[in-house]
């Protein structure tokens, strides 16, 4: 499924993605840096029935709230990861097949771990009108599993 928003539907953009994927829990983030992969995620959240404050990962690497009907709710920020030992170490695989939802951003840099059935979700676009690109995946080890951010 492909559609497009802006900051102003972004509420709508984020039930769209959550009806569009009714079974899914896991849903993986690609864009670039500034992308509004953590904007999303705050909307998600949102619609998920998150009353609480929700922020970018990016030094915890992952964060937990509870939805309106008392579920946790991951979220991942992998762009520190350096390599898979490192996700592998904070217990990803008890966060990814949980159950629970589990929005993850700079998914690339793990992508030999994703679960089978994830959600990819690439954001592109411009500061004012964003492209979603949203399908099922089954990630594909790549012959070098992890960027390298040295």
């Amino acid at each position: 499924m492909t559609f497009t928003y802006n900051i102003s539907n972004i509420d709508e953009a984020a039930a769209t993605l959550l009806e569009a994927f009714p079974n899914s829990r896991f849903f993986a983030f690609w864009g670039g840096m500034g992308a509004g992969k953590t904007t999303l995620t705050k909307a998600l959240c949102k619609h998920l029935g998150v009353d609480t404050v929700v922020t970018s990962p990016t030094f915890a690497i992952v964060n937990e709230y509870v939805s309106g009907t008392g579920e946790p709710i991951f979220h991942f920020d992998f762009y520190r990861i350096k390599n898979l030992d490192e996700a592998r170490d904070i217990g990803c695989d008890d966060y990814f097949y949980s159950g629970c939802y589990c929005f993850c951003e700079w998914s690339e840099n793990i992508e030999p771990l994703l679960p089978d059935d994830c959600v990819r979700v690439v954001i592109s676009g411009t500061d004012q009108t964003r492209t979603i690109e949203a399908s099922v995946i089954k990630p594909k080890l790549k012959e070098k599993p992890f960027y390298d951010k040295q």
